[in-house]
């Protein structure tokens, strides 16, 4: 591994914001397992894109790490059971995004012995990258950073060569603190799947993106070089800690100084970026043949008697994380998946930790409660200063205002990473990222509306030129025989088809349509 490089030598990205954080209130605590719940609520779907197909069956009794779902290519994603036990169904449960709605879970009841299902040899780090991949998505890896892209997907793909894998340790929420701790107790582990992911696209570089407040990762990983990155292709870089850096498109801005062209992919660049977790897990599906079946979780905020982090096993009910924390301090309002900025709102503390569960924070009424009334925009450009993907949040805001969504369209809605910094600097208080998303819910509403109806017509339009096709047929089958008719020897030949025709229907024979 070379020196570590510091932020004064990188690029920036525009906007951003400085905020405080609280991380270190978290990594106090000594990280512990979470003890199992009585029953696991795992989801079908916990990637973007289709669930897989269930493979199990009630009353079935499986293994911890034994497939749930099956899954038919790389979008697919497929889950594993976070324990050994029984099956008790297939039922809907709690899902926090959108929230208030349900989504099919596997309930699984643990037995209190979590006995692993009989790992394969693994091959080793050097296969191929089509075997390393097909291994990644039977593992079940998909982005442990809060985004849950499909892994496989993600490696495999009609791209340009890719040189440069980014890992993303840069942690930008406040609160949010689970990648630290990760990196600080296995920065060997994350070494090891860096190596193994670029092994699979095959890149020449691993660089390493933490926070320049990140002292104790930074010499961790220095100490795990030598063992677990002897030929020093992983490089570790300090980021300046300015909100939302740990963004994609906006890390590698700072790390290359190129920007991520709008429509484009990090892969046009040559580049792919994956989270530390994501890493650290390749590395245990790879080497140990041990599936995504846990993850690290902060638990967090001011509502947090206790913060700390957890290792859970996928399924485990939030609740029983905010009681592993002490519980709740003072009146809580709102607890949210992911951080004070970009977070989501739970509906139920009954909703089950998926891959993508960073964090869970707890906040108290007076940490919500607004301070002013939202008022009238008065265009002062705040949010345009803010704004990381260069957006004009003000005239996004008029356009969904007025329900002109082919104009927010226009604007580049869907360049917008939902960071929250416009509405954090507002000072009319508007709450600009709810307008942003659910114009966002519509316009994919309205685009698989149109989808729908293009297939339809397409399918229409097939049927009738089909429909054309016969009666051109037929009518051409019509003037020949008619054109046969008007010679004797035409006639003769009809009347002989004709009895030739009755003699195959007496038979029960097909009949010639000619």
């Amino acid at each position: 591994m070379t020196d570590i490089e510091v932020g004064e030598h990188l690029y920036r990205f525009p906007g951003g914001l400085r905020l405080r954080h609280h991380k270190q209130v978290a990594c106090r605590a000594p990280l512990e397992r979470l003890p199992m719940p009585d029953a696991l609520w795992i989801p079908l779907r916990q990637h973007q894109g289709p669930p897989g197909e269930p493979i199990v069956e009630a009353g079935e009794t499986v293994l911890t790490g034994q497939p749930l779902t099956r899954a038919a290519d790389d979008r697919q994603v497929p889950v594993h059971a976070s324990t050994s036990g029984r099956i008790r169904g297939l039922v809907e449960g709690p899902a926090y995004w959108p929230p208030g709605t349900t989504a099919p879970c596997i309930v699984l009841e643990p037995d209190g012995h979590d006995r692993w299902i009989d790992a394969e040899d693994p091959p080793g780090r050097d296969e191929e990258a089509d075997s390393l991949i097909r291994r990644l998505r039977a593992g079940g890896l998909a982005g442990l950073g809060g985004a849950m892209f499909p892994t496989a997907a993600k490696l495999r793909g009609d791209w340009p060569e890719i040189h440069t894998l980014i890992l993303n340790g840069s942690e930008c929420e406040p609160y949010i603190s689970c990648d630290e701790m990760l990196m600080r107790e296995r920065p060997g582990a994350i070494l090891e799947g860096g190596r193994i992911l670029a092994r699979a696209l095959g890149a020449r570089e691993v660089v390493i993106g933490i926070e320049d407040q990140m002292g104790a990762v930074r010499r961790a990983f220095d100490a795990a070089a030598k063992e677990h990155d002897p030929d020093g292709i992983c490089r570790v870089v300090q980021v300046t800690t300015i909100y939302p850096e740990g963004g994609e498109k906006q890390l590698i801005q700072v790390l290359t100084g190129r920007e991520v062209p709008h429509d484009g992919l990090p892969q046009d660049l040559g580049l792919v970026c994956l989270n530390v977790a994501t890493a650290a897990a390749a590395r245990d599906i790879v080497v140990e043949d041990r599936p995504v079946v846990e993850r690290i979780v902060t638990i967090s905020g001011p509502g947090i008697a206790e913060p700390c982090n957890r290792i859970v096993r996928l399924g485990t009910p939030v609740r029983a994380l905010i009681e592993s924390a002490g519980g709740t301090s003072g009146d809580v309002d709102r607890v949210v998946v992911g951080g004070p900025m970009s977070g989501l709102p739970l509906a139920s503390v009954d909703a089950p930790v998926v891959k993508g569960t960073n964090c869970i924070l707890v906040l108290r009424e007076q940490d919500v409660r607004r301070i002013q009334p939202v008022m009238p925009c008065i265009n002062c450009g705040e949010c345009v200063r803010v704004c990381p993907a260069s957006l004009l949040p003000q005239q996004l805001f008029h356009a969904l205002r007025s329900d002109r969504l082919e104009d927010a369209a226009d604007l580049d809605l869907f360049d917008c990473i939902e960071c929250g910094c416009c509405a954090h600097v507002c000072p009319s208080h508007i709450p600009l990222v709810d307008y942003y998303r659910s114009g966002k819910g519509l316009l994919r509403a309205r685009g698989a509306e149109e989808a729908r109806a293009a297939r339809a017509r397409a399918r229409h339009e097939a049927r009738e030129q089909r429909e054309a096709q016969r009666a051109a047929e037929r009518r051409r089958r019509r003037e020949q025989r008619e054109r046969g008719l008007d010679s004797p020897d035409g006639a003769r030949d009809e009347v002989r088809a004709a009895v030739e025709r009755a003699r195959r229907t007496a038979r029960n024979d097909p009949e010639d349509d000619s």
